[in-house]
């Protein structure tokens, strides 16, 4: 098991008294749910798309929120990290070790686009900069 950056757990009414447990690693983001029946989800951080931060009323009287993760991966397109502390600060950590993959991986422009085309560049510090 590789070494979390960041855990957290779902929250109801502010207290972590559920059976939903998030997870991020130095290269993925990770969900697992349940009591008896456990579900295990984890997204690798290269193929994140987007990152937004949803607090509703309820959730900021009660000082969390919703991190929501777009991402290219087939089995999980949308992770949402429901009710969690610090949200905006999750959201924050998750995008510097997102950007940070990508750099590391040197994504190719097909991962993020998902056009298919195998043939695309590799992108350099420049276009990164410019476009994103």
């Amino acid at each position: 098991m590789p070494a979390m950056i960041w855990k957290d757990r779902k929250r109801f009414l502010g207290m972590p008294i559920t059976f939903t447990r998030y997870s991020m690693s130095e290269d993925r983001l990770f969900l697992k749910k349940g009591l008896f029946n456990l579900v295990q989800e984890e997204i690798l951080l290269y193929r994140v798309r987007d990152i937004s931060l949803k607090r509703s009323l309820g959730q900021r009287i009660f000082g969390v929120g919703s991190v929501i993760v777009n991402s290219s991966d087939q089995s999980t397109p949308i992770l949402e990290l429901r009710n969690i502390k610090n949200s905006d600060d999750v959201k924050e950590m998750i995008h510097e070790q997102v950007e940070e993959m990508k750099m590391r991986r040197r994504v190719r422009i097909n991962e993020l686009m998902d056009s298919g085309d195998e043939g695309e560049e590799e992108f350099d510090d420049e276009i990164l900069d410019e476009d994103f």
